[in-house]
């Protein structure tokens, strides 16, 4: 049965590096909403009031990746989403349009210190390597940390759930 994998986690906490070697073994297509965020919005990125110009075009690119998950899943393809869901209102409604899509569900869940997450960021914005989309600021890294609701158990009921700490 064709299968939506939701990755999920605090920043830093590796979901990019870990949704490209998932997709790689599956197979399966992979949609980051950072990478469309940077494609799209990034050079009008302001520098003051980030939170709602940035929510703003999150919701527009998330309605854009679910209109393209709907198509994969039609043709029987596996897919992975990454959107950056930081609130347990936020992923309640991608599990339900994940449902309603009658496939497999299974959430990743990927955690680490905060310490070594703000180190990790760090590190992603001096390599940019493969996982790099965007520098994030220590003040971005702070704000999206403080942000960060931990998945509960009602959220967890009922679903597949890998949970990684890595």
């Amino acid at each position: 049965m064709t299968a939506v994998h939701i990755i999920e986690g605090p920043v830093g906490a590796g979901k990019t590096t870990y949704a490209l070697k998932l997709a790689k073994r599956l197979p399966a297509l992979s949609h980051n909403l950072d990478q469309w965020m940077v494609a799209l919005f990034q050079p009008d990125r302001p520098s003051q009031d980030l939170w709602a110009w940035y929510g703003e075009r999150k919701q527009r690119c998330i309605e854009q990746i679910w209109h393209i998950v709907r198509s994969d899943v039609s043709i029987e393809r596996d897919v992975i989403v990454e959107l950056g869901l930081v609130t347990a209102e936020l992923r309640a409604q991608v599990f339900e349009r994940a449902e309603a899509l009658g496939c497999d569900i299974t959430v990743h869940l990927l955690d680490a210190p905060t310490k070594e997450r703000a180190e990790r960021v760090r590190a992603r914005n001096e390599d940019q390597g493969d996982s790099f989309s965007m520098r994030v600021s220590e003040e971005v890294f702070t704000a999206a940390n403080a942000a960060w609701e931990p998945l509960n158990e009602d959220e967890l009921a009922g679903r597949p759930i890998t949970l990684l700490r890595i």
